[in-house]
């Protein structure tokens, strides 16, 4: 069935209203051969992958049951999970879609259906879905040399080979800046030139406001002049150190994307796409101030979303989509473009499942040449866990209690943080916790670990100022992960209060919190320059001394604040 444009939106609409999803997992074969059988649209073909952390082996990865969405986002995707997102997207329960896209029935599910993503099988699937599409390109949103221990070990290097193994065209940053900006242009000067097109339109020198990499490419798909503008993270310098990327100028700069809209139009370009690493809620802003952008091809926020939602705009309409992470999924856009203008388009986000992909030999053969100085380091068995491992969610998963416990007990200290992380993959009960998978969680330029007097007041500030970082109804000013992970405080939370009066009733053992008195906290992966040269040890040190000595792992028990006004929210399971 072949739709213009205006009998898409029409669809889409429908769609949405009835809870059904327009060319979305339900029209996927449920197994097999049939699985990956996409029949092509249109004649411009765009791949894209986001977020994969750098894991290059498959994996378990449980989505979130906990994704709240606040204000205008409350009710749309992606603040949507478990059965509320299956009916939304007309989604099978207990089928392969319905374990790729929520976290129901994890355990039984991951066991019954297999591990997720690979590079080896997400290799073979991208060269089926070119075999299909002469001319695609294939588009890496970021987050791509950081999430692992062979790419912490080898500065990215890792990564970077396989993406181009892989045959990725243009691609954008977050996480990448964090092996500093002398590495960042190592690799694209040596690595990427005449290869990859590394594109952020809102980087700039903090000194003079020069462009540091190019907006914008422009290619010809079958013909179609196609421009690709690069948006990396926005608030780098914030999320994480500055000092990584000391001279370079981070920001959304609107005015400054839409200058370069008008200006690839003005080259001919007929179709317009945002490479975006801003998270799902900002490009949603963002299509509706912008005009002229076709779709969005959207990462950050790490949402695996079935269907694309379609924004309306002073130039008209833009897609906006956002393709999951760590490997878990590749997005397939075709777009038909007739006499110079996007008439129609297609949209599937494809589950990467390793069972039914078979591997690249070629990948695997690089993937096994790369991983093989690091073997004995990385399989080094550390404990075994009873209970499921996980870490996505808004407010703590059971890894991320794993490692508040161990903070608290290495460092005898009475409350932990733990950063909001999104990256980090899934254990199931009976696994043994190898050092790679320590490092899955763990694996960063600034791991320090750290233990400070805090006030009540200071330890109500922060977990203030994190909230409002995830919560705020402007999504301009969500600048962070999900929420700091606690151990040992209890709280509540009313994610939809004001900014400053979302935290109240904070209890230590069962006594309100002071706000003068003085509390020692336990953390890791401080952001500043001086608690670089503090001297505390890697996170990763603390807990593998702390596994080893454990070594049975017992269910966690999640601390978890008390959360006011979420009831019925779609985004709460």
């Amino acid at each position: 069935m072949n739709l213009n444009r205006r009998e898409f939106l029409q669809m889409l609409a429908a769609a949405g209203a009835a809870g059904l999803a327009l060319d979305g997992p339900p029209a996927l074969a449920q197994g097999g051969k049939n699985f990956y059988d996409i029949p092509k649209s249109g004649n411009v073909h765009l791949l894209h992958f986001t977020d994969c952390h750098a894991q290059l082996l498959p994996i378990y990865f449980r989505e979130p049951d906990a994704n709240l969405g606040i204000a205008a986002a409350r009710g749309r995707a992606p603040h949507m999970v478990g059965d509320k997102l299956l009916k939304y997207f007309g989604i099978k329960p207990g089928s392969r879609e319905a374990h790729a896209f929520t976290y129901l029935d994890f355990e039984k599910a991951a066991r019954a259906y297999g591990k997720v993503g690979g590079f080896a099988h997400l290799a073979t699937l991208v060269k089926q879905i070119k075999a299909s599409r002469p001319g695609a390109l294939l588009l890496d949103g970021g987050d791509t040399w950081q999430g692992s221990a062979t790419a912490l070990w080898t500065q990215g290097q890792d990564m970077v080979d396989a993406c181009k193994l892989l045959g990725v065209d243009v691609m954008t940053g977050h996480w990448e800046f964090t092996l500093g900006a002398d590495r960042v242009r190592q690799v694209i000067e040596k690595d990427f030139k005449g290869k990859i097109d590394f594109l952020a339109q809102n980087v700039q020198t903090a000194d003079f406001g020069d462009p540091v990499f190019p907006p914008y490419v422009i290619r010809l798909i079958n013909g179609v002049p196609v421009a690709i503008i690069g948006q990396a993270f926005p608030y780098t310098p914030i999320a994480n150190p500055r000092y990584l990327v000391p001279e370079w100028s981070f920001g959304i700069r609107e005015e400054s994307l839409q200058k370069q809209v008008d200006e690839v139009r003005g080259k001919g370009a007929q179709a317009v796409i945002l490479l975006s690493h801003n998270g799902m809620d900002v490009d949603v802003k963002m299509a509706a101030r912008v005009r002229g952008i076709d779709a969005i091809l959207g990462g950050h926020t790490h949402d695996g979303v079935p269907a694309p939602i379609v924004v309306k705009n002073a130039g008209g309409q833009t897609l906006v989509t956002n393709a999951g992470s760590n490997g878990k999924f590749l997005g397939v856009l075709d777009l038909d473009v007739k006499g110079g203008v996007v008439a129609g388009f297609r949209y599937k986000l494809l589950p990467v499942f390793a069972d039914l992909l078979p591997a690249d030999k070629e990948m695997e053969a690089y993937i096994k040449r790369a991983r093989a100085p690091y073997e004995a380091k990385l399989n080094e068995r550390l404990a075994v866990t009873e209970g499921l491992l996980y870490r996505r969610g808004n407010f703590n998963g059971t890894f991320d209690q794993l490692i508040l416990d161990g903070l608290m007990a290495v460092k005898d200290a009475e409350i932990a943080f733990s950063p909001g992380f999104r990256w980090g993959t899934s254990l199931l009960p009976g696994q043994p916790i190898l050092m790679e998978h320590l490092l899955d969680q763990t694996a960063i330029t600034y791991p320090y670990t750290t233990v400070t007097a805090m006030t009540g007041e200071t330890i109500k500030t922060i977990l203030e100022d994190v909230c409002d970082n995830l919560f705020n109804p402007d999504p301009y000013y969500q600048q962070g992960g999900d929420m700091v992970r606690v151990g040992g405080l209890r709280y509540t939370c009313e994610p939809a209060a004001k900014m400053g009066s979302r935290i109240s009733d904070m209890t230590l053992n069962g006594k309100p919190l002071e706000a003068a008195g003085k509390y020692k906290v336990a953390s890791w992966a401080p952001v500043s320059e001086e608690a670089k040269h503090a001297g505390g040890e890697p996170i990763w040190d603390l807990m593998a001394k702390y596994l080893r000595e454990q070594k049975v792992i017992k269910p966690r028990k999640l601390n978890l604040p008390k959360l006011k006004g979420v009831d019925g929210n779609p985004g709460m399971a």
